[in-house]
């Protein structure tokens, strides 16, 4: 089986800690967070021996780790050993997580804006920002191929200017007709190859992932020629059976975009693309957890039967952080009632209006651990991605704690 070189581990990142006394810092300390459990982090070091829960530290200066750790370790970095009076702001995060914020590999916009859009995606980002997403991947619905060139090349410009965007998502134009959902049909168009090299290059090596259709003429050429070069290609919007997605997922695809949505149900003589994503353990299984799109029961089966695979994804539109009202996905218009999207001829649900602190809280309250939820919204759409889910000493940090009922702040 062929597959992306990212999207191969399932694993926690395995990272030997010991409690060793840190090396003298060079620089200053500004805030220690202590006691806190690195979602990122194994169970396990190297070695096998066990990394107890809610043992971590880090320490930053200036919106940069500087120094991380775990056990008592961290009181070293005061002058004198002691707290009191040293300067030093220290959080004690007893019972609580540390994540460096969301990352989503699915989300179309926010704030009256969508990354389709000829203008500034700054509101965009920062309505997604304020809700504690650090990376995000911006998606592209399915236009005119000319359109959609146009706009992967402003979007790549955006990509190189704008650090909390990580890259881009083409969800389209290579879909299916049947379940294209919110995607205009009169644009959507077999994945012949000399169009997919078209887009990859308006994207200016920023393109993350693309989500096509494998029952479709040329699509797993496709598939083949962009997981050689390190894009992540999604399974969705697809009328495919099970055989079918596996045959795409052999060729090298990662990723089942929104699970359950776009695609046929499983049944227990055809599984279909679902039924085939769970049966590839390289494959991460979106899921927009608005608790309109897929009911609590069948986020609780996907938790347990895709195990460490599952990446909450906003797939939010210009709606998201707006009032109810008249909107456009792409060429089609939407209406928002009630904060759900639909499109105004023909009812399809068109993306959300979720951001990714309610998406965790919604999975929490959904009988899935805070662990396993605050895994989904970084450590897992970050493998998917290619991405980091921590930063590494020096790197820049901004540090998040989540206690036990989803609710996060930053620290």
């Amino acid at each position: 089986m062929l597959v992306p070189a990212f999207a191969g581990v399932r694993r926690r990142a395995a990272r030997a800690y010991d409690e060793a006394v840190p090396a003298p810092l060079e620089t200053t300390v500004a805030h220690i967070i202590h006691s806190a459990r690195r979602i990122d982090l194994s169970e396990a070091t190297s070695s096998g021996s066990p990394v107890p829960a809610g043992r971590d530290w880090i320490a930053t200066d200036r919106g940069r780790m500087i120094a991380e750790g775990v056990g008592e370790t961290w009181t070293t970095l005061l002058p004198d050993g002691e707290e009191s009076g040293s300067g030093v702001r220290v959080t004690d995060a007893r019972g609580r997580a540390l994540t460096a914020g969301w990352v989503d590999q699915h989300c179309h916009g926010a704030d009256g804006v969508a990354f389709d859009d000829d203008r500034h995606l700054g509101p965009a980002v920062a309505l997604h920002r304020a809700h504690g997403t650090r990376q995000l991947v911006a998606s592209l619905v399915t236009n005119p191929l000319d359109v959609e060139a146009r706009a992967a090349r402003r979007l790549a410009a955006a990509v190189e200017a704008d650090p909390t965007l990580a890259g881009i998502h083409l969800e389209g134009p290579f879909l299916d007709h049947t379940h294209r959902g919110a995607h205009a049909p009169h644009f959507l168009r077999p994945a012949e190859l000399a169009d997919v090299q078209r887009l990859y290059d308006a994207c200016g090596g920023h393109l993350k992932q693309i989500t096509l259709a494998p029952e479709r003429d040329h699509a797993l050429e496709a598939t083949r020629w962009l997981a050689d070069r390190g894009v992540a290609v999604a399974v969705g919007h697809t009328s495919c059976t099970r055989d079918e997605a596996m045959a795409a997922f052999d060729a090298g695809a990662s990723v089942l975009t929104h699970a359950f949505n776009g695609m046929p149900g499983m049944h227990h003589r055809e599984p279909g693309p679902l039924g085939a994503a769970l049966d590839c353990a390289h494959v991460t299984l979106e899921l927009i957890a608005d608790l309109v799109h897929v009911h609590p029961t069948l986020m609780r089966l996907l938790f347990s039967a895709a195990s460490g695979r599952v990446a909450l994804v906003s797939d939010a539109m210009s709606a998201t952080g707006c009032s109810d009202g008249a909107y456009a996905l792409g060429s089609l218009e939407v209406t928002v009632t009630g904060g759900v999207a639909r499109l105004k001829e023909g009812g399809s649900i068109a993306g959300s209006t979720l951001t990714m602190d309610r998406a965790v809280r919604h999975v929490i309250s959904s009988g899935i651990s805070v662990s396993d939820a605050l895994a989904a919204a970084t450590l897992t759409p970050a493998w998917a991605m290619g991405l980091k889910a921590f930063p590494s000493p020096g790197e820049a940090l901004e540090p998040f704690l989540t206690d036990a009922d989803g609710n996060t702040v930053a620290a």
